[in-house]
């Protein structure tokens, strides 16, 4: 409760305060004109992790446990944001890219990761996915397998919308960039990235946002936008998820999912928010 009442008297008026996740190899600084963009649509605040390219390419070495670290101190910023702003405390909505989106699957899971105790679902009302690899396969290289360790975690602890209906799940993929084995350079690229992600034995065309395929970043319970003209980064030069283009797709599906959030949690079914518990009357 705040000075100006409860968020649970106000769920369809309340602006929520926004935890920006980021995606491997990306710092605080690429997530400038997102954070400002989202404060143009009615975002009461929002707090962009302090993870930095080279925490990311420390995690062959450390693992993704630092990360998941920086994250959940993130999410404690953002929620004392919420707690003294228009948002009055409401539970944070999460955007998380890419790998980002993985990152707040588990800062929601009841079983430790890498030694750190999460179980921080209450904190979060809604988690929204940009081109987030939630489906891969093992690999044999370094450098994957710790991102292979964390979606397969999620997968195995937290699956699918696992806390639905009080937290909001909504994935975005993108279909722009096709991979095709005999392809350009571009779809010869794609086509690789996809099968080492989530290989498709015998595959002529996979769609995908020329990282992540559509069927990886899909995540079963979730609201799901599938864009066709949308790339996986900025560095491609194109409009990417974060682009005013994307927004305009995706943003009204976040609001929608943390305010049903919201309001599946001021009917009172959501004490405990333990995975796959549904409202009861």
């Amino acid at each position: 409760m705040t000075a100006a009442g409860s968020w649970r008297d106000a769920v369809d008026d309340i602006p929520p305060t926004v935890l920006v996740l980021g995606g491997f190899l990306t710092s605080p600084p690429f997530y400038g004109p997102l954070r400002a963009r989202l404060l143009r649509r009615g975002a009461a605040t929002v707090v962009v992790a302090n993870v930095w390219t080279f925490d990311w390419l420390l995690t062959p070495v450390r693992g993704l446990g630092p990360i998941v670290g920086r994250a959940m101190r993130a999410l404690t910023e953002a929620g004392a944001a919420s707690a003294h702003g228009p948002s009055r405390g409401a539970p944070v909505l999460i955007v998380g890219h890419s790998a980002g989106g993985i990152v707040g699957r588990i800062l929601t899971a009841e079983t430790q990761f890498d030694g750190r105790p999460m179980g921080l679902a209450a904190q979060i009302g809604a988690i929204v996915s940009l081109g987030s690899p939630h489906h891969v396969e093992s690999s044999r290289y370094a450098g994957r397998r710790v991102g292979d360790v964390a979606a397969q975690f999620a997968d195995r602890v937290v699956p699918g919308a696992a806390f639905d209906p009080c937290v909001g799940y909504v994935t975005v993929a993108s279909k722009m960039v096709v991979g095709r084995p005999d392809g350009n350079g571009r779809e010869r690229v794609a086509y690789r990235l996809y099968q080492g992600l989530l290989h498709e034995p015998g595959a002529r065309a996979i769609e995908g946002d020329g990282v992540v395929p559509v069927r990886s970043a899909l995540l079963d319970g979730a609201r799901q936008v599938i864009l066709d003209d949308i790339v996986h980064g900025q560095a491609a030069g194109r409009p990417w998820y974060g682009a005013d283009r994307g927004l305009d797709r995706w943003w009204p599906e976040a609001l929608a999912a943390w305010r049903a959030a919201l309001g599946a949690r001021s009917s009172g079914p959501c004490e405990g928010l333990s995975p796959g518990r549904r409202s009861a009357p």
